[in-house]
């Protein structure tokens, strides 16, 4: 069995773990009755394997997320160009929402069955999504086809990938969830050449069946590899999933809505760069290698930086990484919409990527550390729910900005991106404060 210490920390970070974990605490006191499975070491080979498990899943998931402009810029030149960038940002804003939003149902699911009921229906969402995608004419059945079927099975994956990962881990949680979450980062490299050299041999329709069983491999080799360190369990119908009364608590508070306006803001150069590219004169191709220079720097942005945030605190890291995303916003790409600039698009998209990665892969080790473990899995629920909203209703936002300025003007937008960071920056150095106030140390 595992010590004190070490059952308190496989479920700090945890929602999944720290129902399972004060089970193991009861069972040590003689309050259960049958004795338990002993949890595995952590780390180890099961737990590297399901890393890179994991990897390959958050590549197949979050990593196809990343290119979202591809499909921006091409819906907005064919099947859909008679919609405004807003309605069809909603597909997209669909799909992250989903990303987040059944994260409490997916995590009691996790905690109670272990991660292949979610893994094995998701697999076969994102597939059936992007081939049905392959066949749609049509607004609707594009925004069913990938952004519900699609978005359900990739949050599906994102959250067993994530979870797994985290129970696995503990004295370098940080930097075994950064590897993971770096597939996404990796994927947002892949998949433009990948998607732009298939799209020039078999059409736009023959390369999403293409990419679908591109994915479809990957996601057999999560399935494989990611497995749950923590044993199966009944299904607790007294669990509370979402407390917000948990909004009295000043960090809570502070941290989860400045998250919110993160999201309104975080997600604009990954849908919206390649379509400013292209009004600044880059060619269509051109502007779409733009998502490839953003991702790849983020691939290192989800690995650096939760790093560090396990020795220098991960609120001051995600700070950080929000300020930075905002002030690449206003001085990197705002300028080049006034005046353009091939190379200076460039830069922009090489910076912005390695903070905007970071501030996402830091949000769930920070909101755990808000408040007590007895807690865990209602703040996990509860932020999750709200992260949901914002990215839900961000990316319209932006594009009902960008329709009002005639479709081809972008600073409105980028605007309004740069304040929802810069507010959510604002908000997570309150938090630092009180969090310093009350821990007494700045590692927070």
């Amino acid at each position: 069995m595992v010590d004190d210490g070490q059952k308190e920390k496989v479920g700090d970070d945890n929602p999944a773990a720290s129902s399972c974990v004060r089970d193991f605490a009861s069972a040590e006191q003689g309050l259960a009755q049958p004795a338990k499975p002993t949890i595995p070491p952590e780390e180890g080979l099961r737990g590297w394997l399901t890393c890179i498990g994991a990897f390959f899943g958050v590549f197949a998931s979050f990593g196809v997320l990343n290119v979202i402009g591809i499909f921006q810029i091409t819906y907005q030149e064919g099947y859909l160009r008679n919609y405004s960038p807003s309605d069809i940002t909603w597909i997209f804003a669909l799909q992250i929402c989903l990303m987040w939003s059944p994260g409490p149902l997916f995590g009691r699911i996790i905690d109670t069955y272990g991660p292949l009921p979610l893994l094995i229906p998701g697999a076969i969402l994102e597939v059936l999504g992007l081939c049905m995608t392959s066949l749609s004419r049509t607004y609707y059945q594009i925004f069913l086809a990938q952004g519900l079927c699609f978005g359900l099975g990739a949050g599906a994956i994102f959250s067993a990938c994530f979870v797994c990962t985290g129970q696995w881990f503990v004295k370098r949680r940080g930097l075994a969830v950064g590897i993971a979450a770096a597939g996404s980062g990796l994927g947002g490299v892949i998949l433009p050449p990948f998607f732009l050299n298939v799209r020039s041999a078999v059409g736009f329709n023959g390369a999403l069946r293409y990419l679908a069983l591109f994915i479809g491999l990957l996601l057999l080799v999560c399935i494989a590899l990611v497995r749950s360190r923590l044993p199966k369990k009944k299904w607790d119908v007294k669990t509370k999933w979402f407390d917000f009364g948990l909004f009295r608590e000043k960090t809570f508070a502070l941290f989860t809505i400045g998250a919110f306006f993160g999201m309104w803001g975080l997600w604009a150069p990954f849908d919206f760069l390649t379509s400013s590219a292209v009004a600044s004169g880059f060619s269509t191709d051109l502007a779409i290698y733009l998502i490839s220079l953003v991702n790849s720097t983020s691939v290192f942005g989800r690995v650096l930086p939760p790093y560090l945030g396990d020795k220098f605190g991960y609120f001051n890291m995600v700070t950080l990484s929000a300020f930075a995303s905002a002030i690449a916003i206003l001085c990197l790409w705002l300028p080049f919409d006034f005046h353009h600039s091939h190379a200076g698009l460039m830069v922009f998209g090489l910076v912005y990527g390695f903070p905007s990665g970071a501030w996402v892969s830091l949000l769930m080790p920070c909101i755990a550390k808000t408040g007590e473990l007895a807690t865990l899995g209602q703040r996990f629920g509860t932020f999750q729910l709200v992260v949901g909203l914002g990215t839900l209703t961000g990316l319209p936002i932006q594009g009902a900005i960008l329709a009002r300025q005639g479709g081809d003007i972008y600073w409105g937008l980028q605007m309004f991106a740069f304040l929802s960071l810069l507010i959510s920056a604002v908000l997570s150095t309150c938090t630092i404060f009180i969090l310093r106030r009350e821990r007494g140390t700045w590692k927070v």
